[in-house]
């Protein structure tokens, strides 16, 4: 059973944005002539997409009893109260409130957060900072999951 699903998806400007090393590359190896041109321009094109993609890609899921974010899975039942974070809060908890034994997954293209507590003594992180579109239901999404 799956409550919540957010893909961190990069934004669409950022895809424009890619297109800026492939034609620095294909204008590099523009002496060299055309075909070196357009090479330089799909590759480096392609390279760049394939990196927004794939800073894009990061999910955080609820499922069943875990927080899935990125890469770390958590025992829900590891987890303590959950606070949501408005854009001037959670600039805060990224910068000068931040722990650095803290779980970050962090999106800068994304102004809330959740901010949740590890109440696991064996774990010396203490809170994980989630960037998320929708704190709110993400919150709710855990607390129903603990049931």
């Amino acid at each position: 059973m799956q409550s919540y699903d957010e893909r961190l998806t990069a934004p669409r400007s950022w895809w424009a944005v890619a297109v800026l090393p492939g034609a620095s590359l294909g204008l590099i190896l523009l002496p060299f002539g055309p075909l070196p041109l357009l090479a330089g321009l799909i590759g480096g094109t392609a390279l760049a997409m394939a990196a927004v993609s794939a800073y894009g890609s990061a999910r955080i899921r609820v499922v069943a009893d875990s927080l899935v974010a990125g890469e770390a899975r958590i025992p829900v039942s590891h987890l303590g109260a959950a606070e949501v974070l408005e854009a001037e809060e959670a600039v805060a908890w990224r910068t000068y409130k931040a722990d650095p034994r803290a779980f970050l997954l962090l999106r800068s293209y994304i102004p809330t957060a959740l901010r949740v507590e590890v109440d696991d003594p064996a774990d010396p992180t203490p809170y994980v900072y989630l960037s998320t579109r929708n704190p709110k239901a993400l919150a709710e999404a855990l607390a129903t999951s603990r049931g």
